[in-house]
């Protein structure tokens, strides 16, 4: 079994920018995939970004250029920099890990508003 821990959500302004962090922990010895999704209010939930275990990126358009996922392998941990905020970036943020099979966090608000 593994379990996801998300943090670093929140309410910021637009142009503002956010660091979003999950931490895989139990089972977990190496990973096909890590990244996040997310779900806007009224919406369907849609991939923004991915890692492999290689270490290959993949971004949504509507984020490219503007957020960046990295990882601490030692650390079972990605990270998503979120940078250039706008108010369509407003979502609930869920972490997602592929090994065997697939993982969900709980997710994270991040609200952008002035």
């Amino acid at each position: 079994q593994v379990q996801l821990a998300e943090s670093g959500g929140g309410l910021v302004q637009p142009g503002g920018s956010l660091r979003l962090s999950c931490a895989a922990s139990g089972s977990i010895f190496s990973f096909n995939a890590m990244g996040w999704y997310r779900q806007p209010p009224g919406k369907e939930r849609e991939l923004v970004a991915r890692i492999t275990g290689g270490g290959i990126t993949s971004y949504a358009d509507s984020v490219q250029g503007r957020f960046t996922i990295s990882r601490a392998n030692a650390k079972n941990t990605v990270y998503l920099e979120t940078n250039s905020l706008k108010p369509e970036d407003t979502a609930v943020y869920y972490c997602f890990v592929i090994t065997t099979k697939f993982y969900w966090g709980q997710g994270t608000q991040v609200t952008v508003s002035s």
